[in-house]
């Protein structure tokens, strides 16, 4: 089983590719456009969907060490603090799912994948732009932009929402901003007053904007994303530094929770949030798309790196399956109908889920009538005790999915 499988992009979902083929026996090289292996960003949260992926690649005590599990995830109003629905993680979450649910700082799940890789003598070229490729009788010729090309069994484009792997497959379309930003900070919880940040993943939603905040390493530091609506700002690098007062002037008249936590902050970094449409298709011959290259996500339902991560493992589990079917004469029609089978398993959930997380959008920031009337409901379901297990059972569909038991 020696097909050589190039992957453009070492970000989560590009390192969880890696190791998901490279543990099923096959060759992998990662091509990486930056100089360097780093992830940029802060927090990010790991569902049980994802973690069960994660223990099958033998890494989740690792990822356990690095990250802090919440108690419960909980939606409040913006200024009053009334609470709309909690919804229990923690020890309930890990029997319930039969894995944890996690806040985890990007850099040390990236260095958790990266570490393993290596562990792995997965080969990582750094400085390598993926330009294009073309089908070659039974080869792929993969173009960068030094003039330098290679030769490869199959190519997995895990490069990001501006995916130079799926411009090639379908055609440049440029990613639509949304009219939103994001504006995201880490602070040492040392710096806030004890007990002001509750150990839950906490979500404030107010008029045209909403505010994240958990802990991380254990609870070391606080993660907190604030997003806003607003066109001026356009700009989609994680590296672009925030105006921190402007922040604490967006977010004034809000709870003293969030205004406290933005009067420790010392910097803040600003995006503007861009999305797509979801594709009818992944897959181009012996080419196929992973993470945002397939289905960026809003961060409205926390899900895009637990999609990469499932997508990585259903991949794997596709070209195994079908290289085993019969060794001895493994061709590229083998590997095509394994990208196609990836593709047939992975898209409706992860285009459903697209589509929830922009759905979200509007309840978070009161957007229509038909918005405040679902917070309205909300509110009074949460007077007679109702509203958490409608929450909950609106998330089960995405927690409680096992792609390993789906697969097995």
């Amino acid at each position: 089983m020696s097909k050589k499988i190039v992957i453009a992009g070492a970000g989560i979902g590009g390192l969880c590719a890696a190791l998901a083929l490279a543990k099923r026996g096959f060759e992998v090289a990662v091509y990486e456009q930056s100089s360097q292996v780093a992830e940029v960003g802060a927090g990010l949260q790991l569902s049980p969907n994802a973690m069960h992926v994660l223990n099958a690649f033998g890494i989740v005590e690792q990822v356990k060490a690095k990250g802090f599990r919440p108690k419960s995830a909980v939606m409040r109003h913006f200024q009053s603090g009334k609470t709309y629905f909690t919804v229990p993680l923690g020890d309930i979450a890990t029997r319930k799912f039969a894995a944890d649910y996690l806040h985890i700082h990007r850099a040390d799940l990236h260095t958790i994948l990266y570490t393993e890789c290596k562990n792995l003598h997965i080969s990582i070229y750094l400085g390598q732009q993926l330009q294009s490729y073309q089908h070659a009788a039974d080869k792929l010729s993969i173009q960068f932009d030094n003039d330098q090309s290679v030769e490869a069994d199959l190519l997995i484009g895990a490069d990001g929402i501006k995916s130079k792997v799926q411009a090639c497959m379908l055609g440049q379309t440029p990613a639509q901003f949304t009219g939103q930003v994001a504006w995201r900070g880490v602070v040492d919880a040392n710096r806030l007053p004890q007990g002001l940040v509750k150990p839950n993943a906490n979500l404030w939603v107010g008029p045209g904007k909403h505010f994240v905040s958990y802990y991380l390493r254990g609870g070391e530091l606080v993660n907190f994303v604030a997003v806003q609506e607003r066109s001026d700002w356009q700009k989609e690098s994680w590296h672009e530094a925030g105006d921190i007062e402007e922040l604490r002037q967006t977010f004034a008249g809000w709870h003293p929770e969030v205004s406290e936590l933005l009067a420790a902050t010392e910097q803040c970094f600003l995006w503007a949030l861009f999305d797509r449409q979801p594709l009818s298709h992944w897959a181009d011959k012996n080419v196929a798309l992973l993470g945002d290259a397939c289905h960026p996500m809003l961060p409205f339902l926390a899900q895009g790196a637990a999609m990469a991560i499932e997508d990585s493992y259903a991949l794997a589990h596709c070209l195994a399956e079908q290289t085993l079917t019969d060794q001895s004469s493994v061709n590229q029609n083998h590997l095509q109908n394994a990208l196609y089978k990836y593709q047939q398993i992975r898209l409706a959930r992860a285009s459903g889920i697209q589509r929830g997380a922009r759905k979200n959008a509007g309840l978070y920031h009161m957007s229509t009538t038909i918005d405040k009337t679902k917070l309205a409901v909300l509110s009074g379901l949460a007077n007679l005790g109702l509203s958490d297990a409608i929450a909950a059972n609106n998330l089960d569909a995405i927690y409680g999915y096992n792609i390993i038991e789906d697969l097995s």
